[in-house]
């Protein structure tokens, strides 16, 4: 398993500490102190999971399974595959502090710079699977296949 792997699924695991904490404060906050919480922790808590934590994993998972790039292939950068690595972890982290300051206090440039961080997420993920699209084929099983394998 390679560095950038590593980060993908060391932080996708980070991320999901730090969701299931925001759980566990959300279940304090209402059933131990019994009061309440906005919808913006609860898109925090959901989001932190399935963007930072399910996201990433799948990210990383994939750059390390996959087959290997084609010599050809001008579309996969591990540069590039580290800058998309970088933009998702900063825009999680930041969205994700936004979300849970945006739960207590309505400040207009908040909900300006959660739009922003979502964006970047959102092209983090393109870049990411643009830059994976030639890794994504058929390795062998197009042979099995062929004779009549089934999988």
């Amino acid at each position: 398993m390679f560095t950038t792997v590593r980060y993908f699924i060391k932080t996708s695991l980070a991320f999901l500490v730090l969701g299931i904490l925001t759980g566990l404060y959300m279940s304090f906050v209402k059933y131990v102190f019994q009061t309440g919480y906005s919808q913006e922790m609860i898109s925090a808590h959901t989001h932190v999971i399935l963007v930072g934590s399910v996201m990433m994993m799948i990210m990383g998972v994939a750059l390390w399974f996959f087959p290997r790039p084609e010599k050809d292939d001008k579309k996969y950068d591990p540069d590039l595959i580290l800058v998309t690595y970088w933009m998702m972890t900063i825009a999680t982290a930041l969205r994700f502090v936004m979300q849970v300051l945006g739960s207590y206090y309505y400040i207009t440039w908040v909900n300006v710079a959660i739009v922003v961080f979502s964006t970047l997420q959102v092209l983090a993920m393109i870049l990411f699977f643009y830059s994976m699209w030639g890794r994504i084929r058929a390795v062998g099983s197009q042979y099995r296949e062929a004779k009549g394998e089934k999988f």
